[in-house]
């Protein structure tokens, strides 16, 4: 496993938000993490990044402990994360927000360059926008923009926290099929979303989180077919389709 979480308890202060939970990512997959507001998903993104220390528990990335490391170590080991919300830059234009994601490979300004050039193939439309300012962009252009960010810290493992959220329908299918490029790629991909049914279609497995646990895991193909999983997260009157995962 590229990822590996064992027995990961995470507290905000007195409150503790995962109770303990274990999970594992493989290289080159999707893996969703599923489940309703506040039932962990994204404290456990952060605790993986480090923007959240752990209570107790084991983290290894490529076989190496994340314990005691800074975020900025973590990126430089290979993981990225996209936080909910895109935390872009919004005073900065698009070509400067994207620079800035190659910041913590201390790469150089001929590395940043290609790197732009080659983000940019996957993104075309942000090559049209790249003189403009952060804030003038659409909702989608500024998704795009910030998983075009990650990328260009060349991460092994790309963290995306609710890529969907807040998005008209055609811009959430063209994120998620980006996204199921992108694992094609060669970038192993943790996707947390809101939106079971597409999760699903693009990811190889998933775990459903409650309350800080791990209430269901599976192949992606099985969990949609899960009836329980229809009835829980789905909606009982969504038809099933095949999904699409990264191969």
């Amino acid at each position: 496993m590229l990822l590996e979480i064992e027995s990961l308890v995470a507290r905000y202060g007195a409150v503790e938000a995962l109770h303990g939970i274990s999970l594992g990512v493989g290289e080159g997959e999707i893996v969703s993490l599923l489940g309703a507001n506040g039932a962990g998903k994204s404290t456990t993104l952060k605790a993986i990044s480090r923007v959240i220390p752990p209570a107790s528990g084991t983290i290894r990335f490529a076989g190496r402990s994340l314990d005691r490391l800074d975020p900025e170590d973590v990126v430089a080991l290979g993981v990225a994360h996209v936080p909910e919300g895109r935390r872009i830059f919004p005073g900065l234009s698009v070509i400067d927000n994207l620079r800035l994601g190659a910041t913590a490979r201390r790469a150089s300004r001929a590395e940043t360059q290609r790197d732009v050039d080659e983000v940019l193939t996957i993104f075309p439309k942000l090559r049209g926008l790249a003189p403009k300012l952060g804030w003038t962009l659409s909702g989608g252009e500024q998704q795009m923009l910030a998983i075009a960010r990650g990328l260009m810290a060349r991460p092994k493992l790309l963290l995306l926290d609710e890529p969907s959220l807040g998005l008209a329908p055609l811009v959430v299918k063209d994120v998620m099929e980006t996204i199921a490029r992108i694992a094609r790629d060669g970038t192993t991909v943790l996707l947390v979303e809101q939106n079971a049914h597409l999760a699903l279609q693009i990811a190889s497995r998933a775990y459903v989180l409650e309350t800080g646990r791990v209430a269901l895991s599976g192949a992606a193909s099985e969990l949609l077919a899960s009836e329980e999983m229809r009835r829980a997260y789905l909606g009982s009157a969504v038809r099933v389709a095949a999904p699409a995962p990264a191969t």
